[in-house]
């Protein structure tokens, strides 16, 4: 009898220790979802953020270009056009404001062309995206600062304008951070279409990477990169580590 009450017993206290790690197993995993969820809110966040700072650093960018190339200029020559409206220069005087006013004329069409070329890189428009990457892959390796070796196997206008601007320029970001932060000599671009998907990779042989530990200025670069990602609505992944290298995939 008391045999049988202590195999009860313990068979109860089994099921109740089976129960309670049962439920702080449960806890446990509820609390990694939890954080794993929040840290993909705070990422998104962040994205959301650096997409933001983009579009308000563009809109400055171009503000302070158009005030200080533009304007400027445009202010020199409303000057000489009333100088020469108002009719008071001798022979040489009003040739010396014309060649003035031509100066300044070929200096703000010169300016609006750079920031033209900014918003949008004419050969990206005139020839397409294949050779807007090669042009500026052979730019980089002419300049002996880095190798580039390349494959692009992109039909013509798959994606649209908007989104071929992104693509190329988080190659243009991942090319100058590269030399700007990495100290890289060689690396590679390969675009491919497959499965009716494009398919991006860039390689590189740095020696740094972008862990925590780095400056504010190298973690926000990556922010920009993951920000123009997400305006693709495309799916990325990133290896790097000290001494292994840099890679990012980027599927769309």
């Amino acid at each position: 009898m008391i045999t049988a009450v202590l195999f009860s017993f313990i068979a109860l206290l089994i099921s109740v220790i089976s129960l309670f790690i049962y439920f702080l197993s449960r806890k446990k995993n509820v609390a990694k979802e939890l954080e794993k969820k929040n840290k993909e809110i705070t990422h998104q966040k962040e994205i959301t953020e650096s997409i933001i700072i983009n579009h308000e650093e563009e809109r400055k960018r171009i503000s302070k270009d158009l005030h200080d190339n533009i304007s400027s200029k445009l202010n020199v020559i409303n000057l000489n056009v009333n100088l020469l409206k108002d009719g008071n220069l001798n022979t040489e005087e009003s040739l010396v404001v014309n060649n003035g006013l031509l100066k300044a004329i070929d200096k703000t069409i010169e300016s609006a062309s750079e920031i033209a070329h900014n918003l949008l890189p004419p050969i990206l428009e005139k020839f397409g995206f294949k050779d807007a990457v090669e042009e500026l892959a052979d730019a980089y390796n002419n300049s002996r600062k880095i190798k580039i070796t390349h494959s692009i196997n992109y039909p013509k206008k798959l994606l649209i304008p908007e989104n071929e601007l992104h693509l190329f320029r988080i190659i243009e970001e991942l090319i100058s951070n590269a030399v700007r932060f990495r100290k890289v000599k060689n690396s590679n671009i390969t675009i491919a279409f497959k499965d009716n998907k494009l398919i991006f990779n860039y390689t590189d042989n740095s020696i740094g990477s972008y862990s925590n530990n780095l400056n504010i200025k190298k973690r926000i670069n990556l922010k920009n990169i993951e920000s123009r990602v997400s305006l693709l609505n495309a799916k990325y992944s990133i290896e790097h580590g000290i001494g292994n290298g840099f890679k990012i995939l980027i599927v769309i």
